[in-house]
């Protein structure tokens, strides 16, 4: 799940990279960043409970490990 998340991250970034260099309209660019932004909220909200499960909480979600 990691590698996806940081999959759907990255491409959020190269895209906007690409239109930046393209010159596309601004909002094109915001949901962009907006999109990688997300990714990363996800990519740490992942690891959250990751942490959590490895610790033990009751609260953590299941089937996060490996």
């Amino acid at each position: 799940m990691r590698t996806v998340i940081g999959v759907g991250t990255m491409l959020w970034l190269v895209a906007a990279a690409v239109v930046l260099l393209t010159g596309a309209p601004p909002l094109v660019v915001t949901t962009c960043l907006v999109g990688a932004g997300l990714g990363g909220v996800g990519w740490a909200i992942f690891a959250w409970q990751r942490a959590a499960a490895r610790r033990g909480s009751r609260t953590a979600q299941s089937g996060l490990e490996p």
